[in-house]
């Protein structure tokens, strides 16, 4: 089990190895770049996500902010879904209407994840 093998037989790329010697084959500058490799393929898998996600947010928003507007505000001039991070509900998407004037409204707190229940009234099927 621990027979050593006679100095014939070990190859020229490994003469004078020992195990266990000495820290990283690599430089400091080689660290340095392996790193940065690893930090930008860690960005190019999480951005694309991450970029993918609040554009789907804010196009959701929008739609639910039509909704809304439809409903709520029907002469406003303008429907608008901003994202607000210091807003009366909490941070979420608020659906905001400008009527003819200029003046906003506040119509309705969408959430984080922006989203419009519908409720059905009686006398309006939907």
């Amino acid at each position: 089990m621990g027979v050593q093998p006679d100095d014939d037989e070990i190859p020229p790329e490994l003469a004078g190895y020992e195990p266990g010697e000495g820290g990283a084959l690599r430089g400091r500058r080689m660290r340095q770049m392996a790193r940065l490799v690893v930090v930008l393929a860690v960005a190019g898998l999480v951005l694309p996500g991450v970029l993918i996600g609040i554009g789907t947010a804010a196009r959701t928003a929008d739609l639910a902010c039509t909704v809304v507007g439809a409903s709520r505000a029907p002469d406003a001039v303008a429907l608008e879904a901003r994202f607000e991070l210091s807003g009366g509900d909490g941070p979420g998407w608020y659906c905001w209407a400008t009527e003819f004037g200029g003046r906003e409204i506040q119509l309705q707190f969408l959430g984080f994840i922006p989203e419009v229940r519908v409720v059905e009234s009686p006398g309006n099927p939907v």
